[in-house]
């Protein structure tokens, strides 16, 4: 991961994360426009996930600093996620929702070099959750 891809990153989300109720709101309902599929995944009040969404994207972000300390939570985080469902196929339209999501709250400031940044590090963040949960699926 580049150092200049974290920076971006950081300095984007700060933007969002005052809207963060609303860029929630808008991640799932984008995300069961593009995957209906993955509805059912989501038993808990929508609201609240929410915000657990936020919190985790949050945490990540500022976590972008400390990978040491960072990758055992998201790794733990992707073995959790086997409990609701979740399977390795999931994670490219969460990926789709998340990054369609920033450009929407972002607007003007999603630029190819923002887009780009985010595409990175998710794809860092996901392909750990992904190797740690499904050990297969990642070979």
């Amino acid at each position: 991961m580049e150092q200049g891809d974290k920076e971006l990153v950081q300095q984007t989300f700060s933007a969002v994360a005052p809207r963060a109720d609303e860029a929630a709101a808008m991640f799932y309902n984008r995300l069961f426009e593009i995957a209906p599929t993955v509805r059912p995944l989501f038993k808990a009040d929508l609201k609240d996930q929410g915000k657990k969404l936020m919190k985790m994207l949050a945490t990540a972000v500022a976590g972008l600093d400390n990978l040491n300390a960072l990758v055992p939570a998201v790794q733990e985080l992707g073995k959790r996620h086997i409990d609701y469902g979740v399977k390795a196929e999931h994670y490219p339209p969460v990926g789709e929702a998340l990054l369609w999501t920033l450009g929407q709250a972002l607007g003007d400031d999603w630029t190819p070099e923002t887009a780009a940044a985010w595409t990175n590090v998710y794809g860092v963040l996901s392909d750990t959750m992904i190797e740690a949960a499904y050990p297969v699926a990642a070979e």
